[in-house]
């Protein structure tokens, strides 16, 4: 299996519907169990297939789009991810009073990475809302929206930009997770904007052809 998404929440549905759109197959796993996942298949296509969690966390590609306070208990699963992707679409929020919580600094993508054993952890595909991740990201005619990207290991960051690409999207890769990460981690700069990259004349590099927000 090449890719899972646990969690059938909003963004869980979100990015399984970009899978779907873009006939990519899925496994989408809850904790409730491929039953509750069916009426998802039947509302985006066969391309969704409702999977075991036990499943899901053996795919290539694991997305995690589960409360924050979830992960731990679900990447530590696995004693050993043997250089697989997870990519961390969770957002750490303090839930009196919906501010980002404290996690002393530090990145959430990092502390995932310290719980999940030999995995590369890339953080994406969680700083927007659900109905705009859902949308077609190229729908608008100013140009395509935008999917920051962050994580510690290139070539990871790379595959899950691929992926990106597929769905729509102008991937843009900010860097390490305690660097550009944490632009893009809920409470971020960069978090709850849908951002265009509009093409331009010459040769100015994407990142630059940030229009605004939508």
């Amino acid at each position: 299996m090449e890719y899972a998404v646990i969690g059938s929440g909003a963004i869980g549905t979100a990015i399984a519907s970009q899978f779907a759109r873009t006939e990519i197959e899925v496994a989408v796993a809850t904790s409730k169990g491929p039953d509750a996942v069916a009426p998802l298949r039947e509302r985006l296509g066969e391309k969704v297939v409702p999977a075991e969690v036990s499943e899901a966390l053996a795919a290539d590609v694991v997305i995690l789009a589960v409360p924050f306070e979830a992960v731990q208990g679900l990447v530590s699963a696995i004693p050993d991810w043997n250089r697989r992707i997870i990519v961390d679409a969770t957002n750490a929020i303090d839930y009196t009073d919906f501010s980002p919580a404290d996690l002393g600094g530090r990145a959430s993508s990092d502390l995932v990475a310290e719980w999940a054993v030999n995995a590369r952890v890339v953080k994406a595909f969680g700083n927007t809302w659900a109905k705009v991740l859902a949308r077609d990201p190229g729908e608008s005619k100013e140009g395509r929206r935008v999917a920051f990207i962050s994580g510690n290991e290139a070539d990871a960051n790379a595959r899950i930009s691929a992926l990106a690409t597929q769905f729509g999207f102008e991937p843009i890769d900010l860097g390490r997770n305690d660097a550009g990460g944490l632009l893009h981690s809920f409470g971020g700069p960069l978090t709850g904007h849908s951002l265009i990259s509009q093409p331009i004349a010459g040769n100015t590099p994407p990142e630059m052809d940030l229009a605004g927000s939508q």
